[in-house]
């Protein structure tokens, strides 16, 4: 593998790290069904890839698992997927 690749490589996980931070981050508020899980994949991805934001898809990872939790918490209060502010 050439130095030019390797450096695309890294490069491309530190996009995925930043984009599984930033989905993580959003899907704390809107569409955690599917926003939680990308974010979960998308840190895994870079992490395994060699990111060098390691932590930026840590924390990516640890919000899709809030998302998540976020999720199934409404899911029991209320027993639906969807959510409102309105009592």
């Amino acid at each position: 593998m050439s130095a030019r690749a390797a450096a695309r490589d890294v490069e491309t996980a530190d996009s995925m790290a930043l984009w599984s931070f930033v989905s993580g981050l959003v899907g704390l508020l809107v569409f955690n069904l599917v926003l939680g899980p990308l974010a979960l994949v998308l840190a895994t991805l870079a992490l395994t890839g060699g990111t060098g934001r390691r932590g930026r898809a840590a924390a990516g990872l640890a919000l899709g698992v809030a998302d998540l939790a976020v999720l199934a918490a409404l899911v029991a209060n209320d027993a639906t997927i969807s959510w409102h502010l309105a009592a």
